[in-house]
């Protein structure tokens, strides 16, 4: 039980204080979800990965974990299907579940839940965090994955149901982010330092504000959800994600011999709530934005026990220190 209040107190609870607070706001002041969801979509999100994607070294061990996410994403992906396809859900709440169920907070919630959690003990050996770096590495593939498919596939599912494909198709490569995943592994293959250009500070800032601010944003679109009742489909949603999620990872990290940090790194990104980006894009296409909203309420609410355990069981299985 110390363990489990440990990472609850010290994993846990330091990202949802960020969530508390952007509730917190919403409810006090007037604020345009719409304004900051764009803000997310169109510059912290791209200055997030261009920086991490180029001045992160990527070994070619990682190109096990980018073969993990995608098999991880055509699991889940073939699962949603089946359950809308035997619940005979129509065009739209098909979309939005698959939706709810494959794309998942690898970034707002993943990327600072992992760097906590490889941060702190038991993690800590002389003073210095030597496995923070591989874990860290290990969840940009992941995020990278999740980023190319929720700004392609994420964006057509939920706007095919109301618009024609080629409309669909259209709004995707207005897109920044499936653009600078390319620019950024380009650039990385020439001789010349972007780091020492005066542009570089600026996009290091907007990176390290994509983490608080998605997170404010999560809350303030949790402020918004109505709750007039919350239907079956939501907490078999919620279900899956949680449970269903962290199951399909176990399977890909024996089937692909993931081990130690890679390994508790994976199964704990498989483990998070419903991605945030799911909400805003359905508020973007009214594509079921009402159900989005609840799942990644529920979803984050109940990650805070779910988490927990996911993460203590990941230090059992998958040992390194």
């Amino acid at each position: 039980m110390e363990i489990m209040l440990h990472i609850f107190t010290n994993n846990i609870l330091p990202i949802f204080l960020l969530v508390g607070l952007g509730f917190i706001l919403a409810k006090k002041f007037s604020m345009d979800i719409g304004t900051l969801t764009k803000i997310n979509f169109y510059v912290l999100v791209p200055s997030f990965t261009f920086v991490y994607l180029y001045s992160t070294p990527i070994p070619l061990d990682m190109l096990k974990v980018l073969v993990a996410a995608l098999i991880l994403m055509i699991l889940n992906y073939t699962s949603a299907s089946v359950i809308s396809h035997f619940r005979h859900f129509d065009k739209k709440m098909k979309n939005a579940f698959i939706n709810s169920i494959i794309f998942y907070n690898s970034g707002n919630i993943g990327i600072p839940l992992i760097t906590l959690i490889f941060s702190n003990k038991p993690y800590i050996v002389d003073g210095e965090t030597p496995y923070l770096n591989l874990a860290l590495t290990s969840q940009i593939m992941v995020l990278v994955v999740q980023n190319i498919l929720t700004n392609t596939l994420g964006f057509y599912n939920a706007g095919s149901a109301s618009m024609k494909w080629q409309e669909s198709v259209r709004k995707i490569l207005h897109m920044p982010a499936i653009y600078v995943i390319s620019m950024a592994l380009i650039l990385k293959l020439f001789p010349f330092d972007m780091t020492k250009l005066p542009v570089w500070p600026a996009l290091v800032h907007l990176r390290n504000a994509l983490v608080p601010t998605a997170l404010l944003i999560l809350g303030i679109q949790i402020a918004r959800t109505k709750f007039y009742s919350i239907k079956p489909e939501v907490i078999l949603s919620v279900l899956f994600r949680l449970i269903g999620g962290p199951l399909f990872a176990l399977f890909i990290i024996y089937a692909l011999s993931l081990k130690g940090v890679i390994a508790q790194a994976f199964l704990v990104s498989a483990s998070v709530p419903t991605a945030v980006n799911t909400a805003l894009i359905a508020v973007e296409y009214d594509n079921c934005p009402e159900f989005a909203s609840q799942v990644v309420l529920i979803s984050t609410i109940a990650c805070t026990i779910t988490l927990s355990l996911i993460i203590y069981m990941s230090r059992i299985l998958f040992p390194v220190v």
